[in-house]
């Protein structure tokens, strides 16, 4: 848990790269010892999670815009969950930039750097930040009401992550992630990480996918074998 509260403080450094230098949205990792920690960021969002070969350590992520100053180094990053830290739902900060080596590379509180590797440029017909607008139930698409409990999704050019969370009270109900690739209508993804149950690690999971244009439909079966009709629709909040 120490470690993901120094990556709060080590990513709100490097996200206001995004504004400063565009290829910078996507995705980004970095290792310590068996932690892998992945960076996604999309022009409005980002997520940072923290996990091992099977278990999920942390997870924070919110949102990011620019801060308007002189030079456009600043952005104002807003978290809206914090698992280590919960507490940080909600609060706001404006933050430096910085860049190295076509790396990313954020400050510590105790002057070191920490150093990010490309993952993917975040571009792809899926790229962006998606919430679920509506779910089928006995053969009736039903809609989700925008109330304050949510589930989003972001994804890069070939990483998705889902996040379960209260936006006005920062809860935190699950969170997944990996990779994925989507090709000729099918939608296929690789679990990396599952907060609820880490038995699912290592699944592959195929879905028919047709975006329209802002919505996503999403069929198939869930890793527990259940069927599943969603929508997802873009830019939401």
């Amino acid at each position: 848990m120490k470690r993901l509260l120094i990556f709060f403080t080590l990513f709100l450094s490097f996200v206001g790269i995004v504004k400063a230098q565009s290829p910078a949205v996507g995705a980004w990792k970095s290792v310590s010892g068996e932690v892998t920690s992945v960076l996604l960021i999309t022009p409005t969002w980002f997520t940072v999670t923290d996990y091992g070969a099977k278990n999920f350590v942390a997870s924070y992520g919110g949102t990011w815009k620019d801060a308007g100053t002189a030079g456009g180094n600043l952005v104002t990053v807003t978290v809206y969950y914090n698992t280590a830290n919960p507490s940080q739902a909600g609060k706001s900060a404006d933050i430096p930039v910085g860049m190295e080596n076509e790396h990313l590379v954020t400050g510590t509180a105790g002057g070191g750097k920490q150093e990010w590797t490309r993952l993917d440029d975040g571009t792809g017909a899926l790229a962006g930040n998606w919430q679920i607008t509506a779910r089928e139930n006995e053969g009736k698409m039903n809609p989700i009401p925008n109330g304050p409990r949510q589930t989003f999704k972001i994804l890069t050019g070939t990483r998705f992550q889902w996040i379960a969370i209260n936006l006005d009270s920062g809860e935190f109900f699950g969170s997944g992630g990996g990779t994925y690739t989507f090709e000729n209508g099918t939608y296929t993804e690789k679990i990396e990480f599952f907060s609820r149950d880490s038995s699912r690690v290592g699944a592959v999971l195929s879905f028919k996918g047709k975006v329209t244009g802002k919505d996503w439909d999403h069929s198939g079966l869930s890793s527990k074998g259940a069927p599943i009709h969603e929508v997802w629709s873009r830019d939401q909040p």
